[in-house]
């Protein structure tokens, strides 16, 4: 038999302010601040995560600070917060491939602002029927929804500075605003030491030869206190995933690859093939294992491929489930309608959600008319992609949903949705549109715009499913929630182009920047991949034969993974954990897996303690990582300002790699110390 669920923190009979002007002003704030950081985070790494956690402390801590606030308001703020972290994904994810394919020659503001808006919108539309459904009656976990209600409810229910009577907030909420704050400095201060004076190194690599050249070795570590904090908040599981993906692509693939492939990785490197391998200087044995990781990266294609077509299978029972429970629910209130829902359980209207589905029938037709410049039937193929936007974002907002109900937002495999997207786009369009002429350009572009589109709509998806089962916990009102969701979108929107643009000339996305330095651009992990998919189905050709290798090892880790499904294991293999890893340099890798390790020695220690310390460890863990990831980040827009706008930052100083990695050691420590502190 079902437990009935808990009663809300704030009884839905009972009514207090969630709309008002400080919300909306802070949460505004927030939106734009995480998007940046999520933005270069997400670029640098192929990953986001969830900034709700942090978005509840920073909301505590600054709402305290006026005479009257309650939760229902703080929740409210991190509802618009955590929008603009999650648009930024969708994003980053696609929009940078039209840049790197040069269809673009920048990041073009209005064109961005209206797929962000129109496919932020369409996200959170497409969830509210599906609220009910997914949070009330399949009670899926939503672990960051509900480890964001937590951290709220240190904040009490409500303070009324003028009142001595009121309950005061508990310390716990000013103590984790100030962690926050701590890291974020630790983060900004590492990064500027780094990027900006020279006095850290921004990672350490090798390459070696052996076997009389035959044997080729590269590897390294990249010095990120955001990586370190990225790998705590995914976990053990992920981490170790990721780095098993950065062996694969590196420490066998390059070795391997050079191997059974000299000649063609020579040509690629630029070196002269009569050169004999003893002659060899350091900088080309560089060269030939950078070459070599280039064509072993597309292992990582396939296996991102077929996990994310996967991903889609899976779900495929579960989904048709989901939302014919939610067409039942609303046909019963409909029915039903002698009463009317409590404030708690009071969505948006859905015939407001259908129209707004009917209107942005306009937006989405314009932006693919234009995007499609002075091709012949480019009316005809703007309605297809139009009907395909529609269709095809439903179906994957509800699978994003879906998923950050059982996975989380962080671990939601938006990347998979988006890998579909493309490649059923581009197949339909190369039969509509062939690859003759200005058809092998312009669909590529188009593909991108939908995926865009439909990406930025799965990420808000997941975000809005899971701010809702925070609300769902503290008592909100579920309307006005999605209210703030869009406030959020639009927020986060507007200043997205403008960090892009300061981001690819301050490092460079997916290639270096003009005179920057090589080692140093954002790979855009994802972008590359659509990029890649797009142009290759539409005839500029792909490598299959990494590809295929990547795909059959995307069958093997699902085959692993559903044995431990059936087992009950609690270790998986996600496909496209492993994929990402194998996409990216080893090196980043690497202090995601430290992260992991660290949170896992957290985790088994908090065992030993009570349930309460225990929470409080997990919440603290994941302030202090997300402060990690947050001064870091925007520390990195802010150089990449100086860098674009002033000047070059400073010379690297000679002992700044034993430096930098005896800094990372520290901010380990302290990880690890302040959140086993009991007082911190």
């Amino acid at each position: 038999m079902t437990q009935p669920l808990p009663p809300p923190v704030v009884d839905p009979e009972r009514s207090l302010p969630e709309i008002t002007v400080k919300a909306v002003i802070l949460g505004i704030v927030l939106a734009m601040l995480l998007a940046a950081a999520n933005a270069y985070i997400g670029l640098l790494v192929g990953m986001t995560v969830s900034a709700s956690i942090p978005a509840a402390a920073v909301s505590l801590g600054l709402l305290r600070l006026f005479r009257r606030s309650n939760i229902l308001e703080n929740n409210m703020v991190q509802t618009a917060a955590s929008a603009g972290e999650s648009l930024v994904a969708g994003i980053i994810f696609t929009i940078p491939a039209l840049v790197m394919m040069g269809a673009w020659q920048g990041y073009l503001y209005w064109p961005m602002v209206a797929i962000a808006i129109v496919g932020g919108v369409l996200g959170v539309s497409f969830t509210i029927p599906l609220r009910r459904a997914l949070i009330v009656e399949a009670r899926l976990r939503f672990p960051e929804g509900v480890a964001t209600a937590e951290v709220l409810k240190t904040g009490g229910v409500e303070t009324d500075r003028s009142n001595s009577a009121e309950v005061p907030q508990d310390q716990s909420a000013a103590s984790g605003f100030r962690l926050l704050v701590q890291a974020a400095g630790l983060g900004g201060l590492f990064k500027l030491m780094e990027s900006g004076l020279g006095l850290l190194a921004g990672g350490v690599t090798t390459v070696k030869s052996g076997l009389g050249g035959h044997y080729l070795f590269s590897g390294g570590m990249t010095l990120s206190p955001a990586l370190i904090g990225v790998g705590y908040i995914v976990g053990l599981n992920i981490a170790v995933l990721v780095f098993l993906g950065g062996v694969i692509g590196t420490l066998i693939g390059v070795p391997v690859n050079w191997l059974l492939s000299r000649e063609s990785i020579l040509v690629a490197a630029g070196i002269d093939s009569t050169l004999a391998l003893e002659a060899f200087t350091p900088q080309q044995w560089a060269a030939i294992a950078a070459a070599s990781w280039q064509k072993c990266r597309y292992i990582g294609v396939g296996a991102m491929m077929v996990g994310g077509l996967w991903s889609l299978v899976a779900l495929a029972k579960p989904l048709a489930s989901g939302i014919r429970a939610s067409l039942s629910a609303y046909r019963a209130s409909k029915t039903d309608g002698a009463k009317a829902p409590s404030r708690t359980e009071t969505d948006t209207p859905f015939q407001l959600v259908i129209l707004v589905a009917l209107v942005s029938i306009i937006p989405l037709f314009f932006i693919f008319y234009l995007a499609l410049g002075d091709y012949q039937h480019k009316l005809m193929v703007s309605a297809l992609m139009t009907l395909l936007m529609l269709v095809l974002g439903f179906i994957f907002s509800s699978v994003a949903g879906y998923m950050a109900g059982l996975v989380g937002s962080s671990n939601n495999p938006i990347s998979g949705v988006t890998i579909a997207t493309v490649i059923t786009s581009a197949l339909i369009l190369v039969t509509i549109m062939g690859k003759e002429g200005v058809a092998s350009t312009l669909g590529p572009i188009a593909v991108i715009y939908l995926a865009a589109l439909i990406c930025s709509s799965a990420a808000i998806a997941g975000d809005n499913m899971q701010d809702l089962k925070c609300g769902h916990v503290v008592g909100a009102t579920p309307w006005r929630q999605q209210l703030f969701q869009v406030i959020g979108v639009i927020a986060a929107a507007l200043l997205i182009p403008l960090v892009l643009d300061v981001l690819d000339a301050g490092y460079g996305i997916g290639r270096p920047a003009a005179g920057g330095d090589p080692t140093k651009f954002l790979a855009a992990p994802q972008a590359g991949l659509m990029m890649t998919l797009a142009t290759g189905i539409f005839g500029s050709g792909i490598e299959w034969h990494f590809i295929l290798m990547g795909c059959a090892l995307a069958v093997l880790l699902i085959l692993l993974d559903r044995r431990q499904e059936r087992r009950g294991a609690e270790f998986r293999f996600p496909v496209l954990a492993v994929a990402v890893g194998i996409y990216l340099p080893l090196g980043l890798s690497v202090p995601i897996f430290i992260g992991g390790l660290l949170a896992d020695a957290i985790r088994r220690g908090a065992n030993q303690v009570g349930a309460t310390e225990a929470q409080a460890r997990s919440n603290r863990g994941v302030l202090l990582a997300s402060g990690l990831i947050t001064g870091e980040a925007l520390m990195g827009v802010v150089i990449a300002i100086y860098v674009a706008f002033i000047g070059q930052p400073g010379t690297a100083w000679q002992y700044a790699g034993l430096a930098g990695v005896a800094s990372l050691m520290l901010i380990c420590v302290y990880l690890y110390r302040q959140t086993i502190a009991t007082k911190p």
